[in-house]
C-alpha cells in the first residue's frame, strides 16, 4: 500500500479523524470493533497482570466480559470473523479504549493500523514506521526519538546455543520482561552451585529432559498418588517446577553461551552499527543467525527506501515492549528528551492469529497512536517554540 501525505493536524479530535480519512484514502479500511469484549483473549496474551488494569464484567451465561483495553486484539478477533480472514488485508481505526492508568484518565482515544497477511515482512515492518512517523508529523512533531528493536534475533540466539530445553522457553518467554529476564540470567549464573533437596532423585530423572518426556513422568507419578493438582498447580505447571529445578541442579548454561547472552543484549546503536556488530559477533561464536540478521538488514533497506534517516534510528538488541505476542520488528516513536511513554508504539506478532483461533500463520504487524499524548506534545512544542528536527 501506497501512504500519502498525512494532513497537518488543527487540533485533538480534527487531527485524529484527519489522520483516519488518509490512512483510508491509502487503502486501510475502517475497522469498527465491538468496545464490549471477550476477556479471555487479553488475558490469555498479555498474562494476568493486566487483570488490574482492565473494566471487567460478567454476562448470564457466565462469560468474563471487558470494555476494550486496546484495539488490537479486537481488531484481529473480526478480521478472523470475516471472509477475508487469511487475505492480505489492512485496517485502520480510531476509537476510545479503557484501561486503568493510576492518575490519567481510564477512557482515552487510540488510533492505529494492523496490517495482515502480507508475506514481504520487511516491507512491511518498514511501512509500519514510516507511517507512524508520519502520524507524529500529522501533529506538527518532528523533533521525533526512534527507538527500535527485534526480539526475532533473541529468539534465533537462543536456539543456535546448546541450552536445556527449559531454559530456552523460559529466556524466550521472560525477553520483554526485563526483570524476569535478569533474574533468569542471574538464576543461570549461580546455577554450577550444588542444589541440593529432598526430590534429588526425581531431579537427576529429569536433567536434561524435554517438557513433554517431564510433563510424562510427572504424570506418571501423580497418578500413581492418586492426584490430579498440587497447592492449585496443575500437572503441566509442576512437571516445569521440576523441569527448572533440575536445569538448575545440573548446571544449565555453559560459561561461555551466558556470555555470549550478555554481549548479545550489550549491543546498540543505528541499526546498520548493530548489524554490524551482531555479524562480527555471531562470526566469533560461531552461530548461524543469517535468517534473522538477513531479514534486519532488509528492513534496514526498506526503512531507507521510505525516506527515514537510518543513523537518527536508534535499534537496541535489548529493546522489548512487554507484551508476550510481539515476535519480530518493534518500535517506539518519542519526543526527544521528553517521557518514557511512546506517542506512537507498534511491532510485528506473527503468532497472534494463530493464537486467536487461525488454523494457519497469518503474519501481522501494525501500530497503535495515542492521540491524547501526541496532542499534549504538539501543545508543549508550541507553547516552548521547540525547533523541530525531522526524522
Amino acid at each position: 500500500m501506497t501512504k500519502t501525505a498525512a494532513p497537518r493536524a488543527t487540533g485533538s479530535a480534527a487531527g485524529a479523524d484527519a489522520l483516519l480519512l488518509s490512512f483510508a484514502e491509502a487503502g486501510y479500511l475502517k475497522a469498527e470493533p465491538a468496545i464490549l469484549q471477550p476477556a479471555e483473549p487479553f488475558l490469555d496474551l498479555s498474562g494476568e497482570d493486566i487483570r488490574k488494569s482492565l473494566y471487567l464484567t460478567t454476562d448470564a451465561t457466565g462469560e468474563e466480559l471487558c470494555l476494550r483495553p486496546d484495539l488490537t486484539i479486537p481488531v484481529a478477533r473480526d478480521y478472523l470473523a470475516s471472509p477475508r480472514a487469511g487475505q492480505p488485508v489492512g485496517f485502520c481505526y480510531l476509537g476510545p479504549v479503557f484501561r486503568y492508568r493510576g492518575g490519567g484518565p481510564s477512557e482515552f482515544q487510540q488510533a492505529g493500523i494492523e496490517s495482515f497477511g502480507r508475506q514481504d515482512s520487511a516491507a512491511a515492518d518498514a511501512e509500519m514506521l514510516a507511517l507512524g512517523l508520519e502520524a507524529t508529523a500529522a501533529f506538527g512533531l518532528t523533533d521525533i526519538e526512534i527507538r527500535t528493536g527485534d526480539v526475532a534475533l533473541f529468539a534465533a540466539l537462543i536456539d543456535a546455543l546448546d541450552l536445556y530445553p527449559v531454559w530456552k522457553r523460559r529466556l524466550i518467554k521472560d525477553f520483554n520482561r526485563k526483570g524476569d529476564l535478569e533474574m533468569d540470567l542471574g538464576r543461570l549464573t549461580l546455577a554450577e552451585t550444588p542444589v541440593r533437596n529432598e526430590y534429588e532423585g526425581v531431579l537427576a530423572a529429569l536433567a536434561g529432559s524435554d517438557r513433554k518426556a517431564a510433563l510424562a513422568l510427572v504424570t506418571d507419578l501423580m497418578s500413581i498418588a492418586g492426584a490430579t493438582n498440587v497447592g492449585g498447580r496443575s500437572v503441566a505447571e509442576i512437571a516445569d517446577r521440576f523441569l527448572e529445578q533440575s536445569t538448575l541442579k545440573g548446571g544449565a548454561l555453559p560459561r561461555d553461551a551466558l556470555k555470549i547472552i550478555k554481549a548479545f543484549l550489550a549491543i546498540t546503536g543505528t541499526p546498520d552499527e548493530a548489524l554490524a556488530q551482531l555479524r562480527k559477533l555471531t562470526a566469533s561464536a560461531k552461530l548461524d543467525l543469517s535468517g534473522a540478521l538477513d531479514l534486519l538488514e532488509s528492513r534496514i533497506g526498506f526503512m531507507a527506501a521510505r525516506g527515514i534517516d537510518i543513523s537518527s534510528v536508534s535499534f537496541s538488541t535489548s529493546f522489548g515492549r512487554g507484551l508476550d505476542y510481539y515476535t519480530g520488528f518493534e518500535f517506539e516513536l518519542h519526543r526527544k528528551g521528553n517521557g518514557t511513554e511512546p506517542l506512537v508504539a507498534g511491532g510485528r506478532y506473527d503468532g497472534l492469529l494463530g493464537q486467536l483461533g487461525s488454523a494457519k500463520p497469518i503474519p501481522a504487524v501494525g501500530f497503535s497512536i495515542w492521540i491524547e499524548a501526541l496532542t499534549q506534545a504538539c501543545s508543549t512544542s508550541a507553547a516552548t517554540g521547540s525547533p523541530g528536527s525531522a526524522a
